[in-house]
């Protein structure tokens, strides 16, 4: 079937797969930018510190000869070191003596010929304290900040100790802006981020679409069949893909749809097929009365007749009694609302009167009655007046399909636990294809046979559902061309 539009479940369940991955993507793009920066950040850090180490190895080395730099050529050498690291490393080197002073820097190199022993840059360096004692404990100071005022902006700072005979005499210290060349370096990340991105969101799409649209298929199915069953057509059955050793949800609910469709459908005609029969039921017997009473109210009807159709109106009007009577039982039983009342009575002597009340019927249509002779008493406690029912339309079917001549055979007994009652006739039988089916509300075996089309396919129904409410089973036995027979069993 052609959809026109998608469902609300399809746009909503599209839209929400589709923002957590979104928001997946988001989360994992900023916690690997932190991450990355971190790892830059680290590394900058150590290479600083390295080559921080370098230097100070190299100025103590100077410094063990000429201490502090008296002589201008150690002065050169050491800032013309730091100048060239500074340049290579885009850094700032600088050295300070035992109270935080700087004495040599790499402007001193550029301004050697004009230098007085001072840097303008470097003279306004304020080293803390704590600084320096971290220093002379002997162990390298990292940090990141703006060491005490001196820089405007977050930086690297790494510093080193200068132990010449085991005696702390200052300090090199080596510096970097902690955002120099990071932009540039997370730009490239994200960038390369935003592209496999991209690209992995255009096939999250496609995937959760196609996942989207075959997994709400069913669904958006389903909801088109419902309105269609609200209108009273029940053709529409969802397709259910047969997966070997696999069934979703999805499956079972669409499996449990079309289950649920077949038994609407049936339901559906035996609604149908019952409400047609009813009417025949009540119309037949109410056309009878109404004809029979008017000729005798007319005179139509010879006075010497009176007393024989009068008889035939009693008959109908007890057959609409029983009609409507079953009906109300048959509400009653699905409505859970029929109170049991169990007594103690004879199933014996109840089947014996039932088959006096068909006495007329049976011996116009010469049935032999077997079994009477062997029946004992049997008693059983249950609800008196449905068991009667139950009695009554086994006997009513039995007489009703017995062909003339035929033969009807009852039977009751019982064991330690229950009361089992059998009743066979002779005819034309049940098929094995119908003998599951008979059992079912408003179900006629066969619908072409005369005898048959004053049944409203209730009696049955009613028969099996009065048995298992009382704990009791029913079963059919039956062989084409030869009998039919029901075998009833309730608890003592």
């Amino acid at each position: 079937m052609r959809e026109k539009k998608r469902s609300g479940l399809f746009r909503r369940y599209l839209f929400s797969t589709m923002s957590i991955i979104l928001v997946s993507f988001a989360f994992v793009g900023t916690a690997l930018t932190l991450m990355v920066s971190a790892v830059w950040m680290n590394e900058k850090l150590d290479l600083l510190e390295e080559n921080t180490g370098s230097i100070t190895e190299n100025t103590e080395l100077l410094l063990r000869s000429d201490y502090m730099g008296t002589s201008r050529g150690t002065v050169l050498v050491i800032c013309n070191s730091l100048y060239q690291a500074s340049e290579t490393l885009d850094a700032d080197f600088f050295v300070v003596n035992g109270e935080g002073e700087p004495v040599y820097c790499k402007h001193i190199i550029q301004n050697a010929s004009n230098y007085d022993g001072r840097c303008i840059v470097h003279d306004n360096y304020t080293i803390p304290q704590d600084v320096m004692d971290a220093l002379k404990s002997g162990s390298n100071y990292r940090d990141t900040g703006k060491l005490g005022g001196s820089f405007a902006t977050s930086t690297f700072i790494v510093g080193c100790p200068i132990v010449i005979n085991g005696e702390f005499r200052g300090a090199v210290f080596g510096t970097m802006p902690t955002t120099q060349g990071l932009a540039k370096y997370i730009a490239v990340i994200i960038r390369m981020f935003a592209y496999a991105s991209i690209f992995a969101l255009l096939v999250d799409l496609i995937i959760v679409y196609r996942s989207v649209y075959y997994t709400t298929k069913p669904l958006r199915q389903m909801s088109e069949a419902a309105k269609q069953y609200a209108n009273g057509d029940f053709s529409q059955r969802i397709y259910v893909e047969n997966k070997k050793g696999y069934s979703s949800e999805i499956d079972e609910l669409a499996q449990a749809f079309n289950s649920m469709a077949q038994d609407l459908s049936a339901l559906e005609m035996s609604r149908r097929s019952f409400v047609s029969n009813v009417s025949h039921e009540l119309k037949t017997p109410m056309t009878t009365i109404g004809g029979f009473i008017d000729g005798i109210l007319d005179g139509t009807i010879d006075k010497n007749d009176e007393e024989k159709y009068l008889k035939i109106v009693r008959d109908e009007v007890q057959r609409l009694s029983r009609l409507v009577t079953t009906m109300l039982n048959m509400s009653r039983l699905e409505a859970g609302k029929m109170e049991l009342k169990p007594i103690e009575f004879d199933i014996s002597e109840m089947l014996f009167s039932t088959l006096l009340n068909f006495e007329r019927m049976i011996e116009q249509k010469n049935i032999e009655v077997l079994g009477l002779e062997n029946m004992t008493e049997q008693k059983v406690t249950a609800d008196k007046d449905l068991i009667n029912q139950v009695v009554y339309n086994l006997v009513d079917n039995a007489v009703k399909f017995t062909p003339e001549g035929g033969y009807i055979k009852v039977e009751t007994k019982s064991d330690a636990e229950k009361v089992i009652l059998k009743i066979r006739n002779s005819g034309g039988g049940i098929p094995e294809s119908e003998q599951e089916n008979i059992f079912e509300r408003f179900y006629k075996t066969d619908k072409s046979r005369s005898y048959d089309t004053k049944s409203a396919g209730v009696g049955l129904y009613l028969v099996k559902t009065i048995a298992e409410i009382h704990g009791g089973t029913v079963l059919c036995r039956s062989e084409e061309g030869k009998y039919t027979e029901f075998i009833v069993t309730l608890p003592l």
